[in-house]
């Protein structure tokens, strides 16, 4: 995993030349309370020009701690400035970055396509075998069917049924789990039962990343 005060700390890749290479980032962002915290990532990447390919949110494993999970397309000097930029938001935790193949990720697809069409010209079983797609809804009028797998795979069903009248198509935002996160766990669910005290004026642990966080 790569974080942003520690980039090697759970990768084995090396660091290259600093990282002047463009490619797909996905950077994972652990916080303690995500109210009103979106608009204010949003305006990191806004500030900085920089396009935001995926953008999700949801529980984590630990019930009082939230997790962001944005997929980016830039140099890893570039995110790892990011990273930085985001762990001195109060609410947050800790920002880590991780290349693809740092990663286990998915995303989930639903495509709309006329029924009658897709019946009489189209193997069906055959379609669902090739593309590990499913039927979620049939109706005499259409049928949606979906399929979770990586970008290319969603995309190349797209082309499949394109022929065959596809009304309409609608993509999640990436959900990924860091392949290299052993303990991790462990330090949320500490900071699950730790308790502030009254006079706390920011995220105590921000200030010890290393420490607190470090594998």
């Amino acid at each position: 995993m790569s974080s942003a005060n520690n980039n090697n700390a759970l990768s084995g890749s090396p660091l290259g030349a600093w990282g002047h290479t463009k490619q797909e980032y996905t950077i994972t962002v652990y916080t303690e309370n995500q109210i009103g915290l979106l608009n204010r990532i949003a305006i990191i990447f806004s500030r900085r020009k920089i396009n935001v390919d995926s953008l999700n949110t949801s529980p984590s494993e630990v019930e009082s701690v939230h997790r962001f999970t944005i997929v980016i397309n830039e140099t890893e000097d570039v995110v790892r400035k990011l990273c930085r930029q985001i762990e001195k938001q109060v609410e947050v935790l800790k920002a880590y970055y991780n290349t693809n193949k740092e990663i286990v990720w998915q995303e989930l697809a639903l495509y709309k396509v006329p029924t009658d069409i897709i019946a009489e010209e189209v193997p069906v079983e055959r379609l669902l075998r090739e593309h590990g797609a499913k039927a979620v809804v049939i109706r005499k009028d259409y049928t949606v069917f979906e399929v979770t797998g990586h970008r290319e795979e969603t995309d190349n069903l797209i082309k499949v049924l394109e022929p065959y009248g596809l009304i309409e198509f609608v993509r999640s935002a990436r959900v990924a789990i860091i392949k290299h996160s052993d303990g991790f766990h462990k330090k949320l669910k500490e900071f699950e039962y730790k308790e502030p005290g009254e006079l706390v004026m920011e995220n105590e642990f921000l200030n010890e990343n290393e420490k607190v966080f470090s594998m």
